[in-house]
Order: structure tokens, then sequence, then C-alpha cells
């Protein structure tokens, strides 16, 4: 069975609706599929409800955007309960901080560079209650005018160095982990090859309850699978994997929902792993 365990719908930064996620699954002939929302889990209910009469597995999921020592370290979560009050509270306090930053940045934008853009001008960009960010903040202000691209957008304002910038006040790596566990879900470091200290910060987040390694991604060469399949085996931890799927895009390897090869036992593992945790509970 083919599966992709890492997706995006437009309730984050994906250019697909949940339905649509899970009519192109069906075409790329999967058999189970992760929607995996950044600080958002609205889309599961969609796409279980529009997939129910359809031969195809949803799993819940969800992707946290954290901040540790200067990287953005985001943690997946697998098969907690969406209604888990700590995991309720953690994503409130996720949207109302790329709310508060979203804000932050638009003023400065205006002050310090003369581009006038709205928070309405960002919203609209996602389905209502999903996550906004900086692929949005950067298209609202291709839109106003203020660049000639979304690209020009991210390397003169939508980044660390840009004096219009403003960082997210996030939680942690170790916050997004213990959460997710403590909510019955399985924790996984996503794409860790992202992370320069990604080895130690492994080793710190296992104490709160980390389950896993994507290991399978599409940034990840042969070699760098290999490197992570082999510190999840030293660890204990099961390995993940999928596309990362946000929109067909040609101009950058064309990244298609399943196209990253995820081998079936990756699945079997997951489904494992969320029973062990059941029977250790």
């Amino acid at each position: 069975m083919k599966v992709d365990l890492h997706i995006h719908t437009s309730y984050s930064d994906g250019a697909f609706s949940p339905e649509k996620i899970v009519d192109t699954a069906l075409d790329a002939e999967l058999g189970a599929i992760a929607i995996t929302d950044h600080d958002n889990v609205l889309s599961y209910k969609i796409a279980q409800e529009y997939a129910k009469d359809k031969s195809l597995e949803i799993l819940p999921g969800v992707e946290i955007n954290t901040i540790y020592k200067g990287y953005e370290v985001h943690i997946l979560g697998y098969f907690m309960d969406l209604n888990n009050n700590d995991f309720q509270k953690l994503i409130k306090n996720q949207q109302q901080a790329r709310v508060k930053q979203t804000k932050e940045i638009i003023t400065l934008l205006n002050k310090r560079a003369g581009i006038k853009i709205t928070l309405d001008s960002i919203t609209k960009q996602v389905a209502q209650g999903g996550s906004i960010g900086r692929p949005h903040i950067a298209k609202a202000i291709t839109n106003a005018g203020g660049t000639s691209s979304v690209i020009e957008a991210y390397n003169k304002y939508i980044n660390d160095d840009s004096n219009v910038y403003v960082q997210r006040k996030t939680v942690t790596p170790f916050d997004a982990v213990e959460v997710i566990y403590d909510a019955g879900g399985i924790p996984v470091f996503a794409h860790p090859y992202d992370v320069d200290i990604a080895d130690s910060l492994i080793k710190e987040m296992m104490n709160f309850g980390l389950r896993g390694l994507e290991a399978y991604h599409r940034k990840h060469s042969p070699a760098i699978i290999e490197y992570f399949s082999t510190l999840a085996e030293k660890y204990g931890l099961i390995i993940t994997g999928g596309s990362d799927f946000h929109a067909p895009n040609p101009n950058n390897g064309n990244i298609v929902m399943g196209k990253n090869f995820v081998p079936e036992w990756i699945y079997d593992e997951l489904i494992k792993e969320k029973r062990r945790m059941e029977l250790a509970r």
C-alpha cells in the first residue's frame, strides 16, 4: 500500500482543499494519507467525511511549528486525541501567535517600507480558521505591488535579517512533543536534516516523548534517509515519511503527492507504535 504521511491543505499553506487532497491521493493510488497542516487540524474531519465511501484511509495529523535556539523545528503528530484540552490549548496559542506576528509585520511594512497590506488580505488566502504564515504575507506584499514576485518578497522582507520581520513567539519543540504525546499521539521530528543540531535535539526531545523521525522526505537524499533511519534504529524510534506536499510545483522538483517513495512498512510501524502506546497507557 502506498502512503504519504506529510500533506498540507488550504487550511495552512497548501493550495488544495481537503476534498481535492483526497481526490489527488486517490488519483495517485495512495491507500493512506495524513494531513499535517501547520498548527491546525480543521481539515481532518472534512477530509475524513469526504473519503468515507472511498478506498483511502485518513490519519489524524498535525505539524507544530516551534523555535529553539534560532532554529525552526517542526514536530509532526499522529493519532493524538484532537479534543484533548492541552492539545486544543496548544493549537489556540499557536494560532494567536501567528496573528500577533502578522499584525506586527504589517505595521512595520507600512512604517519602514511604505507597503500597505491588511490582515484581511492575508487571512483570505487560507480556508476559514486556517493558519496564516510567511507564504501568505509574501503573497500579500506582492499583490499590493510591494515586490514583483513572492520570491523577492521573501528575500527583502520575510526573513530573519529584514528590519520588518518579527519572529513568532511560539512554543519549544519540547512543549510540542510533550503535549502531542500526552494527548495519546505519536510525536515525530519532521525533516530533521533542516536542523543543524538535530542529533543532540533528538536525544533531548526523547525525554519529553519523541517517538519518531521523518527519514523519508523530498529534501532527503538516499544517504540522508539512511543516516536518519540508522539513528532512529539506534534510539528505538520509528521512521516516518511523506512528500510534504503543498502544491504541484514544476520549478521545484515537480512535487507530487505520493511521489516520494515511502515503504509500506512505514505505515505498519506507525500503526504498531499507536497500539504499543495504547497498551502502555
